[in-house]
């Protein structure tokens, strides 16, 4: 299918072919027939992506003090290729389509192949053939309203929320600056309510428009002296600022044109530094509406599907997008007179072309077609960049799949490949495609798509590299080993112990390697670490403290069912590197921590693993510090031996008060190289797994543990869980 995609780095917009989106749960499939380009938000990404690196920098200080804090906690390398990692990424932009349903997901009621439907939703409803939408970011349209015209509705909805939060009465005079798409949108929905209009713009062309809906609308000019005559010299009771500038001036005006007590309603990007003066004296009640409804910015609305209740949020994204369909419907709010421009998918680099003024024509609404050939190939779930090798690989034992092109994936795991040209790179998996395709783009690999099929199933893939959402990887490694593929899973390997359970029987069926990124085994650091501890006839005490950082409560990793919390998800390295150093079994584990307080998500803890060698070890992992200290500080102490690990930049190694210091300036090496490097010469060498598989599932049974002991608030010992699950033939968790 054809994509307009925004290139950050270099500026360009381009027209790409991609995967069509493979269909999952909670979600519908549509093939778009219009979009609309919005002439504010996507306008200022194109701008700022047209310029170069130092005015990129200078337009986002805030970007630029995350980066150098990052450069000083991990070194200069890493920082510098994370940022232009970051940059090389395109932007699917694009918010508000229309179009028809071709395929619906489990769990989405009320809707059926053939529908028609308006869209929603950035990263979502973008301009592409076709899209995935999450089952709240969709209505349907009825057949007297085109596809055109329901393109509109999310531009609606950002105009009827800043309405509705200001909460205008019948009869209330209210003044509208701005009368681009939102404004505009925004007079018809104002009229519809009973409310008496006034608009406000620099654009006489935009002014006389508002007019022709039959509203008495100024230039700027005159905003003031005719603002005042329409009130009687009371002020408005709601100013509404829909321009989009970087300029104070409208929030200034909107200051003097409300009356006593007013309210003012910011809902384009403006600048908001507020006149003390004249908000003070009117006690003005200002309020900043965001975007078009609520549910917006909430995960667990827009991509997991949860609804808010009727009776206590009666007006969310999802109604809003259905209450500007029926307006347009019912012809109280027009928008075709708003469309001065169309452009094919084809040619949409055009339109932005013509958003940021580069052809010199004056817009407002433009829109983008899609082809309606009649033929829809839902099929086209891959796209081959390169001529398929045909079972030749060259003499390369290791031909790789990628499944997953999330942020970890470009920025450090197939960066990391690369290294390795032993590999034969084949193809790369996402949901939506667009990520896949932009990686397999750069990195040489033969193809993109959006089935995992294409990869379990391709007989020229014998390594599956699993890069997803950890909810994913259990049901990935079963079907690779049931396809004959060796697996490289990044952690975890399980998200409860049905899951573990079931991988173990699988691999005992299999004749693969398997392997986890438990990378930190495989550090150049730890491994002199290792060394240096080994010949030590004591036991050990390890004391590990990760300044893991916040995490807001909705990010998908505190999800159960998505990222199973942050202990299985982050911790299982740190338990994973214990066990190694200890070099023995954990008889038992106990993990205590503090309160959530409303604001942390069970990851202030502190993990206690005594080892059947007596080995005892301390993991603090919290996310309550300042991300200005070092993440993983780890220290050993033995047998008159001390080891001192300080972010994997700094080794020390003290004995007989001798100190021996190695130390990276640059970079930090978490074994990742290592961790795959290892991997590959297993296969290359019919060697066995770097990690066996005994202790893949013994540190991924004490991360499930030690979560569970949080929840028991109980120390649990690992013979007696074993035994546990022995007798009782069912998941503990």
């Amino acid at each position: 299918m054809k994509q307009l995609l925004q290139n950050i780095k270099e500026g360009n917009a381009e027209i790409v072919d991609v995967p069509i989106p493979a269909i999952k749960s909670g979600h519908i499939l549509v093939k778009n027939h219009a979009s609309v380009v919005s002439s504010g938000t996507e306008r200022m990404v194109v701008e700022f992506a047209e310029k170069n690196l130092l005015m990129k920098a200078k337009s986002r200080p805030d970007l630029v003090k995350q980066v150098l804090d990052k450069a000083q906690r991990e070194g200069i390398i890493p920082t510098i290729q994370a940022a232009l990692n970051r940059l090389d990424t395109p932007m699917a932009l694009g918010y508000s389509s229309a179009g028809e349903v071709i395929s619906v997901g489990d769990g989405v009621e009320d809707i059926k192949p053939g529908d028609r439907v308006a869209c929603a939703g950035g990263g979502f409803a973008c301009h592409a053939e076709y899209v995935l939408i999450p089952k709240n970011l969709f209505t349907k349209i009825p057949d007297t309203v085109s596809y055109e015209e329901a393109a509109f509705a999310t531009l609606g909805a950002i105009s009827l929320h800043g309405y509705r939060i200001a909460a205008p009465q019948i009869g209330e005079k209210v003044a509208i600056i701005g009368l681009g798409l939102l404004g505009l949108i925004l007079i018809d929905i104002c009229k519809a309510a009973g409310m008496k209009v006034f608009g406000i713009d620099l654009d006489q062309s935009r002014v006389d428009l508002a007019r022709s809906k039959d509203v008495l609308a100024v230039h700027r000019e005159q905003a003031m002296s005719d603002g005042l005559n329409f009130t009687g010299n009371l002020g408005f009771d709601v100013v509404f600022i829909c321009a989009d500038t970087d300029s104070n001036d409208p929030i200034e005006l909107a200051g003097q044109l409300a009356r006593d007590k007013g309210t003012v309603v910011a809902v384009g990007a403006v600048g908001l530094e507020i006149p003390r003066k004249i908000y003070y004296e009117k006690e003005l009640n200002i309020l900043i509406s965001r975007s078009y409804g609520p549910g917006r910015y909430d995960n667990s609305y827009e991509e997991e599907g949860k609804d808010y209740p009727y009776g206590y949020v009666r007006w969310t994204e999802g109604r809003n997008l259905a209450e500007i369909i029926d307006l347009v419907e019912s012809k109280k709010l027009d928008v075709k007179s708003l469309i001065t421009h169309r452009f094919q998918i084809e040619e949409g680099v055009k339109a932005y072309e013509t958003i940021t003024g580069k052809n010199n024509e004056e817009f407002l609404g433009v829109i983008i077609q899609y082809p309606d050939n009649g033929e829809i190939k839902i099929s086209e779930r891959r796209v081959d960049l390169q001529k398929t090798s045909g079972l030749n690989l060259g003499g390369k034992k290791v031909s790789i799949g990628i499944l997953g092109a999330g942020l970890f994936a470009s920025a450090v795991f197939l960066p990391m490949i690369q290294k390795t040209p032993s590999v034969q790179k084949m193809g790369i998996c996402s949901g939506k495609g667009l990520s896949a395709r932009q990686l397999a783009n750069k990195y040489n690999y033969q193809f993109a798509c959006t089935d995992e099929n294409e990869i379990f199933n391709n007989n020229e893939i014998n390594t599956v590299v699993i890069l997803t959402r950890h909810s994913d990887h259990a049901r990935q490694i079963i079907s690779g080993l049931h396809t004959n593929k060796h697996i490289y899973c990044e952690k975890p390997l399980a998200l409860n112990v049905t899951e573990l359970m079931e991988i173990k029987k699988a691999y005992m069926n299999a004749q693969t390697n398997l392997m986890v990124g438990f990378n930190r085994r495989f550090s150049p650091f730890i491994l002199k670490a290792k060394d240096f501890i080994k010949k030590s006839p004591e036991p050990k005490i390890i004391h590990y403290r990760v300044n893991a950082g916040f995490i807001p409560s909705n990010h998908w990793v505190h999800d159960s069912n998505q990222g199973g919390g942050r202990i299985i998800g982050e911790g299982c390295h740190f338990i994973d590197l214990c066990i190694f150093l200890a070099g023995s079994k954990p008889v038992s584990i106990q993990t205590i921590g503090l309160p959530n307080l409303g604001k942390y998500n069970n990851d202030n803890v502190i993990i206690n693993m005594i080892f059947d060698n007596g080995s005892i070890a301390t993991i603090e992992y919290l996310a309550n510090g300042d991300k200005s200290v070092e993440k993983e500080t780890l220290e050993i102490f033995s047998g008159g031996k001390v080891v001192q690990l300080i972010d994997f930049r700094k080794l020390i190694l003290t004995s007989n008060g001798k100190k021996i210091q190695f130390q990276s300036r640059f970079a930090q090496d978490k074994g990742h190289l290592g961790s795959w490097q290892a991997f590959i010469h297993s296969i290359e060498s019919n060697l066995g797994v770097p990690i066996p598989f005994e202790e893949l599932f013994e540190s991924t049974l004490a991360t499930l543990i030690a979560v569970e002991s949080f929840r028991k608030n109980e120390t649990i010992f690992l013979e007696d869980y074993l035994r546990l699950m022995d007798t009782s033939k069912i998941n503990p968790f």
